[in-house]
């Protein structure tokens, strides 16, 4: 019980996967919730994790999941929200189900794993976080990806509404990730230069923010906050 507690949702493979392994390593205990089984069940397991196959998009197997989080874990401190499919599209062929699909998971999932996630928080140990991670594509876009901006930029709602609702006690802030390259994937140089900082994002990037919205002693004064890491690319003029 003395050990900190986190719930990564997605956290079967790429950031999500990167998050859970950074926190392991920092002596925390670690639940996930994943709807790919076998990338669960390829991550190492220890007294230290529960693996849960489950949907976000689903209040049954959400409720289920932070169930099990009590009876194995007992308490909760730190609830990141990561899971998001693309559903990138052209607008005209995106149609209201696939729409509604991308919503439900990318957003409504968010607001279940918060929803379901505060009162073990709220039991015990009486305060924590909540990272929601977003994107930048909440603040720029390119053709196709109505769905996947919409979601996102609803995070952003949900992050300064939640932290108002839950503050004092839990605080809320959300990350919105650039171009983070995912297990074994590599670019051109060409590709890493465009960026301001001259490199693409690393997972790393992402995991080592996250511990550090999640430590009190370094970062109890941010809430309600966006943090945007992108290597500065949104800062970035590009003419065609």
């Amino acid at each position: 019980m003395d050990k900190k507690v986190a719930t990564i949702s997605g956290g079967a493979k790429n950031i999500g996967k990167g998050i859970a392994l950074k926190l392991l390593s920092e002596n925390w205990r670690v639940a996930i919730i994943d709807i790919d089984k076998n990338g669960l069940q390829n991550l190492e397991g220890s007294e230290d994790i529960l693996k849960f196959c489950g949907d976000v998009s689903s209040e049954k197997d959400v409720k289920e999941f932070f169930e099990k989080i009590k009876e194995k874990f007992g308490r909760l401190d730190l609830i990141v929200n990561n899971a998001a499919i693309g559903g990138f599209k052209n607008f005209l062929d995106l149609s209201v189900s696939e729409w509604k699909k991308v919503i439900d998971v990318n957003l409504t999932g968010y607001f279940l794993m918060s929803r379901f996630g505060v009162p073990l928080i709220l039991e015990n140990p009486g305060k924590g976080t909540i990272v929601n991670i977003a994107s930048t594509r909440s603040i720029m876009s390119e053709p196709g990806n109505e769905a996947y901006s919409a979601s996102k930029s609803g995070i952003l709602g949900l992050t300064h509404a939640l932290a108002n609702s839950l503050g004092p006690n839990i605080r809320v802030n959300a990350i919105s990730p650039g171009w983070i390259l995912h297990e074994n994937e590599t670019i051109s140089e060409e590709e890493h230069k465009q960026h301001p900082v001259g490199r693409a994002g690393k997972i790393s990037d992402i995991a080592e923010l996250v511990l550090f919205l999640s430590d009190e002693n370094k970062s109890g004064f941010i809430t309600g906050a966006n943090i945007v890491i992108d290597g500065g690319m949104t800062r970035k003029m590009i003419y065609i």
